[in-house]
């Protein structure tokens, strides 16, 4: 498989059982079908069973034989995330391949999980910390790769470390960069504690680019009654092949990044045309904001233990 041509030749992923997050739609859907036809045993755990029958039933146009299960999560709800981990747990049935790709983006107002955590920061970065935490003896079993999505977003920002919940001055733009910081930090902190404690996971990073998927679309449950202005601009330039990526081929860094033999972990994958923003995936710098951070990277994955309740092994 070459990461210079744009349609990847996915391998045989017949003995292979994975799990994508946010796979009801966009390029989630794009994955989980992905990796349905080349034979692998998909996983799909969603918050809305409607739309995660319609995603199954789209994937079974492409391959009527498609191994699918649908679960249940709502990564907002860290209960909902360890009645999962403890339901696969129960089953034994060892993970090899985990994309942890939903997201949640900009919502207009401050708005908060279940837990009580920003939303943005709760659900991508903390709601996918549990998760990896729940999973992990079936990923150790399975020699698992996990690949986690950050965004261009992550390329601005910070760590807000003495406010992480934004509770005091709320930027939607600022919490959505510190969340996908944060997805960085923690994708490349856990393949080099695998590495350390020789657990077998291999953790990358990857970014789709700019594609005109969900994220900012119209989304009445996060508070936004229409499309953004930059959705918009976003689906005109895809429509007419400049600059950015489409839906479909958002996800292939991540699909790279999740299958191709020359990834060996602690990778950062992105599409290789002008600013990361399209073009086939590639191998790239990470970005300066989880650029050997490895103090940040200790530092979020205490404080993520602390917040989520969960532990990972010493």
């Amino acid at each position: 498989m070459s990461p210079q041509k744009q349609n990847l030749t996915i391998p045989d992923m017949s003995t292979k059982r994975v799990l994508v997050t946010g796979a009801s739609d966009g390029m989630g859907l794009v994955i989980a079908r992905t990796l349905a036809v080349a034979g692998a045993e998909v996983v799909m755990p969603v918050r809305n069973r409607r739309k995660g029958e319609a995603a199954v039933t789209q994937i079974r146009e492409y391959a009527p034989r498609a191994k699918l299960e649908l679960r249940d999560l709502d990564l907002a709800s860290l209960e909902s995330v360890a009645a999962l981990g403890e339901q696969l747990r129960a089953e034994a049935a060892p993970i090899h391949v985990l994309i942890n790709n939903a997201g949640l983006m900009t919502p207009p107002d401050r708005q908060l999980t279940r837990d009580r955590f920003e939303v943005q920061f709760g659900t991508n970065h903390l709601g996918h910390f549990a998760l990896v935490a729940h999973l992990l003896p079936l990923l150790r079993q399975g020699k698992a790769r996990v690949t986690s999505q950050t965004s261009t977003a992550a390329q601005a920002g910070r760590i807000n470390w003495d406010d992480l919940n934004w509770e005091r001055s709320y930027s939607g733009s600022r919490a959505y960069s510190q969340s996908k910081i944060a997805v960085a930090l923690f994708g490349l902190e856990l393949d080099r504690r695998s590495k350390a404690s020789r657990w077998g996971i291999t953790s990358n990073v990857s970014q789709p680019g700019l594609a005109p998927t969900n994220l900012l679309a119209a989304r009445p449950e996060v508070g936004r009654a229409q499309d953004t202005s930059t959705v918009r601009m976003i689906r005109w330039m895809s429509a007419r092949g400049i600059l950015v990526g489409t839906v479909e081929s958002a996800g292939q860094s991540a699909l790279y990044a999740a299958t191709a033999g020359e990834i060996k972990g602690g990778e950062f994958v992105g599409p290789g045309g002008a600013g990361g923003l399209g073009g086939p995936p590639r191998i790239q710098r990470p970005y300066r904001t989880f650029r050997d951070q490895q103090e940040a990277a200790a530092r979020l994955w205490t404080a993520s233990e602390e917040l989520t309740g969960t532990r990972f092994p010493s």
